[in-house]
């Protein structure tokens, strides 16, 4: 047996001490995994042991000592010097002769299984490394497409010698590691050529918010390194475990990226950039097959890894797929090490109690806000200007920074996607982050004030000034267990995750028409007759549609993924998505929109609501609703979905809407379907026991309500003051509602703005005998804590 060779049909996790912790995992993965179907390309590591008998060998640990002993690495310029002079040491090193020919011996038995021509990637592998309290991604190096043995050895010295990179040895002092006791191995493996094919970095957990029930993966073209120096915005895509796990076979949300860059082999360089075209930057880069694949990967490796540990053990993983064989491999693995550490016993929720002039905006990062005055840093040389508090403004940021990165209060980089070195820094240390604010660095100025705010969904936004902001932190071990049902409403797809930690009980509303505004944001009328457009619009609806087959493919698919994404959040429990209710002014700003809406004087008691559904000015719009939604529940399925009529005004006209709706593929009762009405006009509450002879359950809808029982425009500013939810003759309303409900054995909830507002209201909605009530995110918590009390008043009395 070889001393200094392991290879990985010989290596497992517990190996970590003798390999490092890329190549355990390696190890673990080609013994473990590979029977299961996962590609894992073979190769061998050269060990711990290994390093040390080069230093031994050639007297470098004392002159290491010498350099490292009582030194401090926050003197950025003393250590970059410190560094420079360590790495000289190691590189300098003469290697053993016994060591040269295992290697030799091992790189001849690697061409034996994969041919004369085959390339290595040559990577570092720390023996501190990958662990769930630590992760040394980034800090050492690594070479692709090594060739020949001179060539290979020598890039095992510069592997060796990146231990003292400066970045890594700021590491090793944060984390109280002995500079000389973090060893180093080094992966050689069989060179998986993505420089032709695509590549990237999956997660078998939602980065961003820990949400569990995903898997995340970004995807680019070329090599994967352009992801991780955050150089380019790729393609990201979810896919839902729980679904997934039944058999259902579909992306659960999907985001392009530019993909300006593809990273490629050169011959001259190595390694170079290369334009992406104009073409394959406008599509994505991986087939949903491929997405697919890769997910079930993530959850085999997440199992086999959790199995072994007893717990639940996210991970972070690298994969590759090969532009020769067209395979997909995973060459890296690693234990997620940012979510899977936090307290799952309290939530934190930052909100903005002021708005400011938006700057830019971005791919946001933390889900918290930071402020302060802008430090543009260009490269290293301007690291020691940096101060404690600055708001760090790069174009991209890379691990030799971290010493400045974890004293700032924000970080803002022009490209890079959510899990390029800014991004997963900035989570580790708990620093709010924009990535992908195109042109910062030279939009921002040095000393300007601002505000960084990541807590409004997946986009980020970049405000001018000094902003005030509130955090909110709430024992979520003290909530009272409530009878009734405490239900969120939400439309915003990129804030499902951010808010799957609250204890609801479901959605009681999805607004759909948020979906199509922010996601479609195009007429669904404009996408069925595209003739009808003038040229300019035509280009706009080409740009936003060219990634996919069809205009109709489009709008189903991204109103479908944008729905499931909220339904995801809450899975199984319910999510009752709401039909479009634009009215006729905002169908009218939707691109192509001026085509097919007229004029109205009050469009908010107009053409609205199920009045469009069956119309012939809308219906084959709603066809394509009504295929989204078939979509989302039988093909994704999320069965949890139930659906919701708005402004439904005659018993007539509702039962005109279910008609059109089963014409279309959703028939009440089928596969489980629900519909449900909104309660929002006086005449749903005089006729309640015939609008539940249609529907399964009713959902109040205080706004509406009350503008029609008192007669008030709700948006005129001038009548305003006679405007009141409280108003006692809307709330005999809704308490006639929710009396009719019960008597029908009929669902009741309320998801109007009221019971968010005025704490008295849910407490009288409570002692009405409503079943559930549905609160906006931020009025969840204390409205838990309300009603609890309410309850167990009624109960003691």
């Amino acid at each position: 047996m070889s001393e200094y060779i392991k290879w990985f049909n010989e290596l497992s996790i517990d190996d970590v001490d003798l390999v490092g912790g890329k190549n355990a995992s390696l190890g673990e993965m080609y013994q473990n995994l590979t029977a299961e179907g996962i590609r894992i390309p073979n190769g061998f590591a050269i060990t711990a042991k290994a390093y040390q008998h080069i230093l031994n060998d050639n007297k470098a640990r004392e002159k290491l000592h010498t350099l490292l002993d009582n030194f401090d690495p926050d003197d950025v310029a003393l250590l970059q010097e410190t560094g420079k002079k360590c790495r000289d040491i190691v590189y300098r090193c003469k290697l053993p002769d016994d060591l040269i020919v295992q290697i030799k011996s091992a790189y001849e038995a690697l061409k034996f299984e994969y041919g004369e021509g085959v390339t290595l990637a040559v990577r570092s592998s720390a023996t501190a490394e990958d662990s769930p309290e630590a992760s040394f991604a980034g800090q050492n190096e690594s070479y692709l497409n090594i060739s020949g043995i001179d060539e290979l050895l020598d890039t095992y010295k510069r592997c060796l010698a990146s231990n003292f990179t400066d970045r890594s040895i700021h590491y090793k002092y944060d984390h109280g590691f002995d500079y000389l006791k973090v060893h180093l191995s080094v992966v050689v493996m069989k060179m998986v050529r993505s420089d032709i094919g695509e590549s990237g970095v999956m997660f078998s957990i939602d980065p961003e918010t820990g949400f569990e029930d995903v898997v995340f993966i970004n995807a680019s073209y070329g090599l994967g390194e352009n992801i991780v120096q955050g150089a380019i915005a790729p393609d990201s895509f979810y896919v839902h475990k729980p679904t997934f796990k039944k058999g259902y076979r579909t992306v659960l949300k999907r985001r392009l990226g530019t993909k300006a860059l593809t990273m490629v082999f050169d011959d001259k360089v190595k390694i170079k950039n290369i334009s992406t075209t104009q073409d394959k930057q406008k599509r994505f880069c991986i087939l949903d097959e491929d997405i697919l694949l890769l997910a079930q990967y993530a959850m085999k490796i997440e199992a086999h890894y959790s199995k072994q540990a007893g717990y639940n053990k996210p991970m972070d993983i690298e994969w590759a797929k090969d532009g020769i064989d067209g395979q997909l491999y995973i060459v890296q693995a690693r234990p997620e090490t940012v979510q899977s550490r936090k307290n799952n016993t309290s939530i934190e929720m930052y909100s903005l109690n002021e708005q400011g002039k938006v700057l830019l905006v971005g791919r946001a990062v933390g889900m918290k806000i930071g402020s302060g005055r802008v430090r543009k840093i260009t490269d290293t040389s301007r690291l020691d200007e940096f101060e404690a508090g600055d708001v760090l403004v790069a174009k991209t940021t890379s691990p030799d920074w971290e010493p400045v990165m974890k004293i700032a209060s924000a970080i803002i980089t022009d490209s890079g996607g959510r899990t390029c070195h800014a991004a997963i820094v900035s989570r580790e240390l708990g620093i709010p982050a924009i990535v992908g604010a195109k042109n910062a660095s030279k939009l921002l100025l040095d000393r300007q004030e601002l505000t960084v705010s990541c807590c409004e969904g997946e986009t980020g936004f970049v405000y001018e000034g000094i902003l005030d902001f509130t955090v909110t932190k709430t024992d979520l071990t003290h909530l009272p267990t409530t009878q009734t049902e405490i239900m969120m409403n939400l439309g915003n797809p990129d804030l499902a995750f951010s808010l799957a930690s609250l204890p609801v009980d479901g959605v009681g509303l999805a607004r759909m028409e948020f979906i199509i505004s922010s996601s479609v944001k195009t007429h669904p009328m404009a996408l069925v007759h595209p003739e009808k457009l003038d040229e300019i619009t035509k280009e706009k609806v080409e740009e936003l549609t060219y990634a996919y087959e069809s205009y109709e493919e489009f709008f189903v698919k991204t109103l479908s993924e944008g729905v499931a994404s909220i339904a995801a959040s809450v899975y199984p429990k319910p999510c009752v998505v709401r039909m479009s209710d634009f009215k006729t002014n905002e169908y009218a700003s939707l691109l192509g929109g001026g085509s097919f809406e007229k004029d109205e004087a009050n469009p908010m008691i107009g053409f609205r609501g199920a009045s469009r559904y069956s119309h012939p000015n809308y219906e084959e719009g709603f066809a394509l609703e009504c295929a989204a939604m078939k979509r989302s529940r039988e093909l994704m399925g999320f069965e949890n979905v139930i659906l919701m009529i708005p402004f439904c005004r005659r018993v007539e006209e509702g039962e005109k809407v279910l008609e059109t709706m089963e014409k279309y593929g959703l028939k009440r009762g089928q596969n489980g379907l629900k519909i449900y009405m909104m309660c929002e006009i006086p005449n749903n509450v005089i006729l309640i026991d015939e609008f539940c002879k249609l529907f399964d359950g009713i959902s109040i809808g205080s706004n509406d309500l009350t503008q029609l029982t008192l007669g008030v425009d709700r948006d005129s500013e001038v009548v305003a003051f006679d405007y009141d939810e409280r108003d006692s003759g809307v709330m005999k309303m809704i308490e006639i509602a929710i009396t009719g409900a019960k008597h029908n054995h009929r669902h009741s909830s309320i998801c109007g703005q009221g019971p968010s507002d005025y704490p008295e209201m849910a407490e009288a909605l409570v002692t009405m005998g409503v079943d559930s009530i549905s609160l906006n995110p931020d009025s969840v918590l204390k409205t838990i804590q309300l009603i609890g009390r309410v309850e167990s008043k009624r109960i003691n009395s």
